[in-house]
């Protein structure tokens, strides 16, 4: 059986025949177990010419089932709402280069426009905190820096940290990572991590080992892996070469893999902007 709804009348399609709708003053209902039951200005179902079913059980069944879809499709996109998110931010001196890596200008240009674009509306219904790693240390792999933990209406506080943002020392993506576990109580609740990366682990991190036991101690702890503008080791200015310099990904790939998220490959603004809407969760608002 097939419906087809519109805001005033239904129609049921049964065994290839359709069986019209229309609207009744008063009628007996003769359809799952309301025999007894009368009701005016209900709608009719003609079965045929000797049988007549008074259905206002469109409000009863049909109107509840029709809610209850929408529902738990909404629920399904913003699952991951209801969890705090981290954003993870690569703030190492790689973001600052450009030129001989196909790259004609920062990375951290790009990141801040996205950052810009995509954390207020999202920030509007999710909690979020931000790790920056790489400026600021005592030596190339002491750089980093939980921000702040998740907080409501954090637009505000991740976009002036991003814009603020000088790229400096190396990338110690690991522990970053593991910092933001923490700042999530990932143990006890369910947290998600978002890590915008440009490439390797440099500091003697193990990403993948780190996503292994994330994926066993965390309560229910998920981590997504933008690769922005991954570049490989191999670097040739002959473009008819084969080597795969420009389509690398993030040795940090694992830390999705192995906890159920998502890695995302991003070479442009729109696709760093699309990969954090995604990421960050709350695809009913895009």
């Amino acid at each position: 059986m097939s419906l087809i709804l519109s805001p005033i009348w239904l129609l049921l399609t049964e065994g290839g025949q359709h069986k019209e709708v229309r609207f009744c003053n008063e009628a007996t209902f003769a359809l799952a177990g309301y025999e007894n039951e009368t009701a005016n200005s209900t709608p009719v179902l003609q079965l045929d010419s000797n049988q007549i079913v008074c259905h206002a059980i469109w409000m009863r069944i049909i109107g509840p089932l029709i809610v209850s879809a929408f529902c738990a499709t909404s629920a399904g996109a913003t699952d991951n709402c209801a969890s705090d998110a981290m954003i993870v931010l690569d703030g190492s001196g790689s973001m600052a280069e450009m030129g001989f890596n196909d790259i004609n200008e920062p990375r951290i240009f790009e990141a801040r426009r996205a950052i810009s674009e995509t954390i207020p509306e999202i920030a509007e219904n999710r909690r979020l905190g931000l790790v920056v790693y790489g400026p600021k240390g005592v030596d190339e792999c002491s750089g980093l820096d939980v921000r702040f933990p998740p907080m409501a209406n954090a637009a505000k506080p991740v976009i002036d940290a991003v814009n603020a943002l000088e790229p400096d020392g190396s990338t110690p993506l690991t522990d970053a990572v593991k910092l933001a576990a923490d700042a999530l109580d990932y143990q006890n609740r369910p947290a998600a991590i978002i890590l915008v990366t440009d490439g390797k682990e440099t500091c003697g991190g193990q990403p993948c080992k780190l996503a292994t036991d994330l994926a066993n101690e965390g309560a229910d702890t998920t981590v997504h892996v933008i690769g922005f503008k991954v570049r490989g080791t191999f670097f040739s200015w002959d473009r008819d070469s084969d080597n795969d310099y420009n389509v690398s990904e993030s040795v940090a790939r694992c830390l999705a893999d192995r906890t159920g998220g998502t890695y995302t490959s991003a070479e442009t603004l729109d696709q760093l902007i699309a990969a954090l809407r995604d990421t960050l969760g709350c695809q009913l608002l895009f």
